[in-house]
């Protein structure tokens, strides 16, 4: 990985750091691909159980596109009649969409500052958002004339609703931790200076825990959120056979009968 995104698999937990703190981990190309590479590299890694997305600095989690990069692109764009700047979605933006919120372990992003654009857009991917009191939210798209991207049409509607959602496109503005906590953007607040910690050891709780149960319940959760109940009913019962017949829930029950704490393994 470039130094742009660091990676990190340590007792089953990837850690991914966005680590461009003195330009507020804005995404210029390397840190894209980096990303991009890294989030893929955690989903298929069977040795990996949960993934940390988090950011250096104290600043900013990631204000998004590298506007500096992507004028300079715009304008080369222009003079060769070309139009490669917007590739970028397609190149990057949607494949890390794609593995953040398919891949079939929980992904917890810690926000440390400014979640703007496609930085607001990878937090959402994430299925627990622990942010710091500090942390502040901003979809900046229609304030550069864009659309979203890196999800936004589709996670953030479902967080807090299409009304809400659609001001928040239309008028972007900067929201507070406590905010975007009463709306359901985010899950759960913390002082600054006790984020990171408290978000490994929560991810750390989520690496050790029932993987199989996990991806049963995000892949069920996703599949609810556009079907009907008979089929999301189907869906259930579909994943419920699967974690039922996993090793980790034959553990558990000994657990609770014996009044043990269970040892999962992650099968």
């Amino acid at each position: 990985m470039a130094d742009t995104v660091l990676y990190e698999v340590s007792d089953g937990l990837a850690t991914i750091t966005l680590n461009r703190p003195e330009a507020m981990n804005a995404m210029n190309t390397e840190a894209k691909v980096a990303l991009r590479d890294a989030v893929q590299a955690a989903a298929a890694d069977d040795a990996v159980r949960a993934v940390l997305l988090t950011a250096a600095g104290d600043r900013a989690f990631c204000v998004g596109q590298d506007l500096k990069e992507h004028v300079d692109s715009l304008v080369a764009d222009r003079k060769a009649g070309a139009g490669q700047t917007m590739s970028t979605v397609r190149e990057h933006y949607n494949p890390i969409v794609r593995a953040l919120t398919g891949m079939k372990k929980p992904v917890v992003a810690a926000v440390n500052g400014v979640a703007a654009g496609a930085g607001f857009g990878f937090a959402l991917c994430a299925d627990y958002r622990i942010v710091a009191d500090t942390a502040s939210f901003n979809t900046s798209f229609a304030g550069v004339a864009l659309t979203a991207d890196s999800g936004v049409s589709w996670t953030l509607p479902r967080l807090v609703g299409p009304g809400r959602a659609t001001d928040l496109l239309l008028f972007p503005r900067t929201i507070s931790a406590q905010e975007a906590y009463e709306i359901g953007a985010v899950n759960k607040i913390v002082p600054a200076a006790e984020l990171a910690d408290t978000a490994r050891k929560l991810a750390l709780m989520l690496a050790t825990g029932p993987t199989v149960a996990y991806a049963a319940l995000k892949e069920s959760v996703a599949f609810a959120a556009d079907h009907s109940l008979d089929e999301s009913l189907e869906k259930e019962d579909e994943q419920q056979t699967r974690a039922g017949a996993s090793e980790d829930h034959l553990i558990a029950v000994q657990a609770f009968i014996a009044k043990e704490k269970p040892k999962y393994v992650g099968r």
